[in-house]
């Protein structure tokens, strides 16, 4: 039976050989979270700024959870807004005979017409913002929001960065296109198309 005395040298032993065997005097580490902790120490972060990329564009700052970042100014590139300029009479009224068409050649193809039409989306006593599926005012710089209703799993990875287009990618400070910039709210669906760079590889796989 082995004594308390040995036991404990034994155990001493054990240790020391641990510590002689460690690597981190020569770049290597125990663990991955090891590394990034000993490597990251004087990290200061980059250089590199997305304000290049941003350019003129417009922007405003929003706060969707624990993400801060930057987005596009909408209302200022939408031609006809503010909406009351021209709605000023009650909707029924301005689709007569004897008032110029606006947005009546607009063709809804986003949702079936029993799920979705244009009230679903616009206020007809309150044109100059959006509506939510409950009826409350969003601003049309955050048009955003009313997507994320039903299109929550976009909205979560776009709020992480996984969806959608950052400008300057992941540069500081971070900014983003929104749903708009790139989908077409009344037909968002993006058609198919040509890359940019023709794979002549793939056809004569093809053949």
């Amino acid at each position: 039976m082995i004594s308390k005395k040995s036991y404990i040298y034994v155990l001493g032993g054990l240790f020391i050989m641990m510590l002689l065997s460690c690597k981190h005097g020569k770049g290597e580490y125990h663990s991955l979270t090891d590394k990034i902790e000993a490597e990251s120490k004087n990290y200061h972060g980059t250089s590199i700024s997305s304000e290049s990329y941003i350019g003129d564009m417009e922007t405003i700052e929003i706060i969707e959870g624990e993400h801060t970042f930057l987005i596009p100014e909408r209302k200022s590139q939408i031609t006809s807004f503010e909406c009351a300029q021209c709605h000023t009479k009650p909707l029924k009224e301005l689709k007569g005979v004897d008032v110029k068409k606006a947005h009546w050649d607009i063709n809804l193809v986003h949702a079936k017409e029993k799920v979705m039409n244009c009230a679903t989306c616009h206020n007809g006593n309150d044109m100059n913002n959006l509506q939510s599926l409950t009826g409350t005012a969003i601003d049309f710089n955050r048009s955003y929001q009313l997507c994320a209703q039903c299109h929550s799993s976009q909205f979560e990875d776009w709020k992480g960065g996984a969806h959608g287009k950052n400008i300057g990618g992941w540069s500081i400070p971070r900014a983003a296109m929104t749903c708009v910039n790139c989908h077409n709210p009344h037909k968002p669906k993006i058609e198919s198309r040509w890359p940019s760079r023709f794979n002549t590889q793939k056809v004569k796989e093809r053949e």
